[in-house]
């Protein structure tokens, strides 16, 4: 079975990236993360990802400043460098520009704290407790040059509970995340390898 050769972008510890990474065990499935690339020195991730064995790489933004297209391009040639067909951000904690998107245009996803469309960007939990919402949850969407605007490839829900917080929802869909995603890059992928 044909399988993408697949970059795991992260900025933290990689929750995301390790349900991923244990969904890609099996032979049948259709990415195959070979790398982990991330933007922090200190993301507790890169030590999760020798754990599995797969190769890591470090493109720090710091020393580029406000160049953020100059940062984008040495992620560029690492991606390159290992032949990645697909990218999955997961924890990636920079905007991109549409310079990259534009690389990586149907060939890379996202995951995202909210039932989008409804609050793209930050605070969502927040948002949705305050807007009074019933419900809550995780999407995964292509990326697009709009924050948080793909279409969707998948979602997953649960209820707002009277006494919730931001906190204590984050927490109830952190695991609906680590179930989703995986499912996500399965499909994601498939979409890619029956294309044209």
């Amino acid at each position: 079975m044909t399988r993408l050769r697949t970059a795991i972008l992260i900025s933290g510890r990689g929750s995301n990236m390790q349900a991923i990474l244990d969904a890609a065990r099996a032979e049948t499935y259709p990415a195959d993360p070979i790398l982990i690339l991330t933007n922090r020195p200190d993301a507790a991730g890169l030590t999760l990802a020798d754990t599995y064995g797969v190769a890591t790489a470090l493109v720090d933004h710091k020393p580029y400043g406000n160049d953020r297209e100059g940062f984008e391009r040495a992620m560029q040639a690492v991606l390159q460098e290992h032949h990645i067909e697909m990218v999955v951000l997961a924890g990636f904690m920079r905007i991109l520009t549409p310079w990259f998107v534009h690389q990586w245009s149907m060939r890379m996803i996202n995951i995202h704290p909210s039932l989008l469309p409804k609050y793209p960007g930050l605070q969502t939990h927040q948002r949705a407790i305050d807007a009074g919402d019933s419900e809550a949850g995780c999407s995964v969407h292509w990326v697009t040059e709009g924050v948080d605007e793909g279409d969707v490839i998948a979602q997953a829900r649960v209820p707002l509970l009277p006494n919730d917080t931001a906190e204590t929802l984050a927490a109830r869909i952190l695991p609906e995340e680590h179930a989703l995603y995986p499912v996500a890059v399965e499909r994601a992928a498939l979409d890619i390898l029956q294309r044209p």
